[in-house]
């Protein structure tokens, strides 16, 4: 079903298609919101929020967007706006990148391809864990950046977009966090990346 067709039903009041946008946004939504605000339960709350914007604004959904993207506006805009309620934002440490791009701005060093270093399940599962622990450590903007590009895996246009970020802002916080995410990778599995 597209786009339209599930708003068409979400306006009509249909009870299925709200579950299922539910089924398939609520985790992405929910990473995102815990990204911006820092806590689970107050991300619960913006989440929960931003689930009764769709049903309330349904007809204010003019399809200039994607469904996905206009979902998760609203939810970027609600956690702004409780995060800073809730705390101040973190100034990034632009010494932590010293290294990773030359002056050009382009990776210093190529990294080697993941995929050719994990292509057994048991490190997989490990990497994931890795990562996993990493990804809170990250600002919150490159940690939001990575997130909706990588694992949502929302079009960088998008993303700028719905983070209100020039392109080579996003391009930049991308690099960033995947440059972090790789040296403490590095670090945790010996170096052994060549």
């Amino acid at each position: 079903m597209d786009d339209h067709q599930l708003v068409e039903r979400l306006r009509g009041g249909d009870e299925g298609a709200f579950v299922s946008l539910v089924r398939q946004h609520q985790p992405g939504l929910l990473r995102l919101a815990e990204s911006i605000v820092g806590n689970r339960a107050v991300a619960e709350e913006v989440v929960q929020d931003t689930w009764l914007a769709v049903c309330k604004g349904a007809d204010a959904f003019e399809g200039r967007s994607s469904l996905k993207t206009w979902i998760y506006t609203i939810l970027v805009n609600r956690a702004r706006s409780t995060a800073t309620r809730e705390r101040r934002s973190e100034p990034v440490d632009n010494d932590a990148y010293h290294g990773c791009f030359d002056s050009s701005g382009a990776w210093a060093t190529a990294p080697v391809p993941w995929s050719e270093k994990v292509d057994d399940e048991i490190v997989a599962r490990q990497f994931a864990k890795l990562v996993s622990q990493v990804l809170p450590d990250l600002p919150d903007a490159q940690q939001q950046v990575l997130l909706l590009r990588d694992v949502e895996g929302l079009p960088a246009a998008e993303v700028a977009t719905l983070l209100s970020i020039s392109d080579g802002n996003q391009r930049v916080l991308l690099h960033r966090a995947r440059c972090s995410i790789r040296r403490h990778l590095e670090n945790a599995m010996g170096g052994e990346w060549s």
